[in-house]
């Protein structure tokens, strides 16, 4: 009888174990299965199908000017994080920066997207390349000087300036930026000059004049006044 139970009693023992393990594994399997269905099927997926479609559908133009590793100081230490700097636009003449911070990279970048797509503004455009006039920017120490420029000129234009250009769309400009290089402020210098474009269809609308009679001033005939004037586009 010793000898039998000793034989019986592993086996037992085995298949219980065994039968324990199985029902275990099948467990497991089943809440795999649905938390990994329910990842596939919810927010997850939704959220990069809607992401996919707004960048094929709206057509805005995104730059990453500046990447700055920034640190918090709190109790216990430093926390790290990061600060990104973009520039969006329509290549149509709207334009716009934001700013974001985040702990990680790719957060950071999305905050700066969506706040520069809510800051954007629309800047006038000569013969959909260039400026129409010169112009003088400003912001703390930083100081750029904008120049309307003819046709294969190219944007003369460097680091966060250039960025901002070929957002907007210009094909054609000289710039010249004096006093930091701090892409913050030469960026929002840039867009104190930008804001300051004007157009000759909108000084006509404020004055209560034709745009051919603003033109047709400084010694041009009334036929080149007409044409330029039918020539101008916003």
């Amino acid at each position: 009888m010793a000898d039998e139970n000793t034989i019986e009693t592993p086996e037992v023992a085995v298949e219980a174990g065994d039968a324990g393990e199985n029902q275990n594994r099948r467990g497991r399997g089943r809440g795999g299965n649905r938390e990994g269905g329910d990842r596939g099927r919810g927010r997850g997926g939704r959220d990069n199908n809607r992401g996919g479609k707004q960048e094929e559908d709206d057509g805005i133009i995104e730059k990453l000017v500046h990447i700055n590793r920034v640190s918090k100081t709190v109790k216990g230490g430093k926390r790290f994080g990061f600060a990104a700097l973009v520039v969006v636009g329509d290549g149509q003449g709207r334009v716009g920066f934001g700013h974001g911070k985040a702990r990680e990279v790719p957060e950071a970048i999305t905050k700066a997207t969506a706040s520069a797509r809510k800051k954007m503004i629309r800047v006038p455009l000569k013969e959909g390349r260039t400026l129409h006039h010169d112009g003088n920017g400003r912001f703390g120490a930083g100081k750029v000087t904008v120049r309307t420029a003819p046709a294969g000129t190219g944007i003369i234009a460097g680091g966060p300036m250039r960025a901002v250009f070929e957002s907007l769309g210009v094909a054609d400009v000289v710039t010249k930026s004096v006093g930091t290089s701090n892409p913050y402020n030469m960026i929002r210098a840039t867009f104190d000059a930008l804001t300051e474009q004007t157009s000759p269809k909108s000084v006509a609308q404020r004055r209560g004049k034709k745009v051919a009679d603003l033109l047709g001033r400084g010694g041009a005939s009334a036929a080149e006044a007409e044409a330029d004037a039918a020539a101008i586009a916003e």
